[in-house]
């Protein structure tokens, strides 16, 4: 993915959510490395507003839809509640207040959940509010060829279909 081809191959999602479940375990051993510490309710409670917000109110709707359309400010609350800048901002808000605390890894706890197990992430308005392939997207990744380049490509298809050669190799 870069800033003109804002996808991912299968592979370079792999690696995405390989890093999130690197964050995933983290803060799990961290929490359960302090067990004790732990304020649990507190935890339990940061753990589910993201979702309590975020995500069920969009759930209810995106069902009650029936395959419709499901109203944006769903997507906008589902893409608030789970975004690190919400995240930092609730974290930092806590610490503040009430000392910082192991109940506040509960919060990477999600996100990192969500990205690495589930495969998660912000929502784009222009797919359904809950995963199902898109038609478009279907296409476009069945036209990619298996490194990621595009078969039509007229570069591609002027030297044959086969990639160039770096600078000042001869191969």
């Amino acid at each position: 993915m870069d800033a003109a081809n804002r996808f991912e191959s299968r592979t370079t999602y792999r690696l995405l959510r390989g890093e999130y479940l690197a964050g995933l375990l983290i803060s799990a051993w961290l929490l359960i490395a302090h067990w004790d510490e732990v304020r649990w309710p507190v935890a339990v409670g940061l753990f589910l507003y993201i979702d309590l917000i975020g995500y069920i109110p969009g759930a209810l709707a995106h069902r009650r839809a029936r395959g419709g359309p499901v109203p944006r400010v769903y997507y906008v609350l589902y893409n608030t509640m789970h975004s690190w800048l919400t995240a930092g901002a609730v974290v930092g808000l806590w610490a503040w207040l009430f000392g910082w605390e192991w109940a506040l890894l509960a919060v990477p706890l999600h996100l990192c959940g969500d990205r690495g197990l589930l495969g998660n992430f912000l929502k784009p308005f222009s797919v359904p509010f809950e995963p199902a392939p898109h038609p478009a997207f279907t296409a476009f990744e069945a036209s990619l060829d298996p490194n990621g380049q595009a078969p039509s490509s007229p570069v591609r298809a002027a030297r044959g279909g086969q990639p160039r050669q770096p600078a000042g190799s001869r191969g």
